[in-house]
């Protein structure tokens, strides 16, 4: 125990530092290095370790892929402020709202084509409390229900791709497979990409929503309710489709591009902004504003006046111009013929090049129509904002890391995971126990990149990276559900009404975290639930 002294004072000084309300950011960065100058005073760590965090940061801030976080994070912030989410959940619920059960099970279907379209978790959070809470305590059902559903059907951004979490995932198991492999040996390993975690996490991402939904269905099937009280006239099924499949669409493209083969992560979230742009500019079109609508809460400012209509055909045709170069795309006629000695543009290559050029000025104007109506400054600040902090968090937790490797803790780990009795599912579980109970106090973002550079190098020399990285994420899920610092229950608190007790809604919670860890079990036992898609997609 005495020779793991200064690793124990860098474990309790960061739960200290992070007990404290200092900001994670400074904890993770400022409590290692001053530990690390201590320690060198006792001749317990040697400074030069230090010189390799420039090189740190700087292959942080050159990775490609990490560029796909700002624009999904981009994306969802748009579809929130402008309201498209909050109108397609509010469409929904009115058609299916006439019982207790149906208007939670829609309030889940929603809360699903939100998560593949935002995974925004606090502003998905506040809008479910806002818009469906009321709804569902006036047909009547429980509170704790309702509170447990909200706070749950709001984290599923976390593990339905696009993802922010299988993202960085993504980064950091596809490092840890490649040490791993090399270590065992193996110098030409087969590389582990953002897709392949995407379309691994799919399956158990729909298995949870519909063990959500049976619970749900169970615990609301001998409630009658009262009737719904409509506030506008009946909803037609074409005011359904026009509020459900620009996000649908949205959906397939980003996706779809990505396991198709079509696009990287990054180009794929570069695509989900160009069509976020057009679907909250068509909407803004229309309405004038994200705040036009009859039933936005008083509170909210109001907005421009409505744009010309015709604009909301201009963006509808540029949508179509999109689809139609990725149609080009697919069948390779637009691609520009290099394999002369001079370019060679031919009918599709020039058709390409019209089409872009239309793109282009079709996401022009819908820039400048969204900067009109207010919602492009505000919600390019709170991503900046919200980006720089996934930045900050993944900065400093690259010097904790090397710092504690400078402890020698790399080695501790590895002593201690291989001297556990059984094989690597002995290691497994272990890890992922430790990722529950580090998800009480910790962030996802802290607890991927403290984690997972950790213990990958040493459970991936035996443990599938894509099964690895879908249990992971599983279980990072539980942490915006789990208190004292669960994101998602501080959300609903400061969103709910005052009569909502917060040990009702911790009680909420228990049912849903059950189910996420009865999920979580049933990946660990059946692997393939997880592998399958993509071996059938990459081989």
């Amino acid at each position: 125990m005495i020779e793991h002294f200064w690793l124990i004072m860098l474990g309790l000084s960061l739960l200290a530092g992070i007990l404290s309300g200092i900001p994670v950011m400074l904890v993770l960065a400022g409590v290692p290095v001053v530990l690390a100058y201590i320690a060198s005073g006792f001749g317990a760590f040697d400074l030069s370790f230090l010189r390799a965090y420039p090189q740190r940061a700087y292959g942080v801030m050159t990775n490609s892929l990490l560029v796909a976080v700002p624009l999904f994070v981009l994306m969802g912030v748009m579809l929130e402020r402008s309201r498209v989410a909050e109108r397609m959940l509010m469409q929904v619920g009115r058609v299916l709202g006439g019982t207790p059960r149906a208007l939670a099970l829609a309030v889940l279907l929603i809360s699903t084509l939100i998560a593949a379209s935002t995974g925004i978790i606090g502003a998905t959070i506040v809008m479910l409390t806002l818009i469906s809470l009321p709804a569902m305590r006036r047909v009547g059902v429980p509170d704790a229900t309702a509170s447990g559903l909200i706070c749950a059907s709001g984290t599923l951004g976390q593990i339905i791709p696009p993802s922010i979490v299988l993202i960085l995932l993504g980064d950091q198991v596809s490092n840890a497979y490649l040490d791993a492999q090399q270590r065992a040996g193996n110098f030409a390993p087969d590389a582990v990409t953002v897709g392949d975690l995407f379309a691994g996490a799919l399956v158990p991402g729909l298995l949870l929503v519909l063990l959500y939904g049976i619970y749900v269905s169970f615990r609301l099937s001998g409630i009658k309710g009262a009737p719904m009280v409509e506030t506008e006239p009946d909803v037609s099924p074409w005011d359904v489709v026009r509020e459900v499949l620009p996000p649908v669409l949205l959906i397939l493209a980003v996706l779809g591009s990505i396991l198709a083969g079509v696009a990287t992560p990054t180009e794929a979230a570069a695509i989900g902004v160009a069509g976020t742009l057009l679907i909250t500019a068509a909407r803004v079109s229309a309405t004038g504003g994200p705040d036009v609508d009859p039933d936005a809460p008083p509170q909210r400012e109001p907005s421009t006046p409505p744009a010309p209509r015709w604009l909301r055909h201009v963006m509808s045709a540029t949508a179509a111009v999109g689809f139609a170069l990725v149609a080009l795309r697919l069948t390779g006629v637009g691609r520009v013929d290099l394999s002369a000695a001079q370019v060679s543009l031919g009918a599709g290559s020039l058709l390409a090049l019209l089409l872009t050029v239309l793109l282009v000025a079709g996401l022009l104007l819908a820039v400048v129509i969204l900067v009109r109506a207010g919602v492009f400054g505000a919600a390019l600040s709170q991503a900046v904002t919200t980006s720089a902090m996934i930045f900050g968090i993944i900065l400093a937790a690259s010097m904790l890391s090397l710092v504690f490797r400078g402890f020698e803790g790399d080695e501790w780990v590895h002593e201690l995971l291989t001297g556990l009795p059984g094989d690597h599912t002995s290691m497994l579980i272990f890890t992922l126990l430790v990722i529950f109970a580090m998800g009480f106090v910790l962030e996802f973002v802290e607890i991927v990149f403290i984690v997972v550079p950790l213990v990958g190098p040493i459970l991936l020399q035996d443990v599938d990276p894509v099964w690895f990285a879908v249990l992971v994420a599983l279980n990072l899920q539980t942490s915006f559900l789990t208190p004292p610092f669960g994101f998602a229950l501080f959300y609903y608190r400061s969103a709910a009404p005052a009569d909502i007790a917060t040990s009702t809604i911790y009680k909420a919670i228990v049912p849903f975290v059950l189910i996420q860890i009865l999920t979580l079990g049933i990946v660990f036992l059946w692997p393939t639930l997880a592998t399958w898609l993509p071996n059938v997609l990459f081989g």
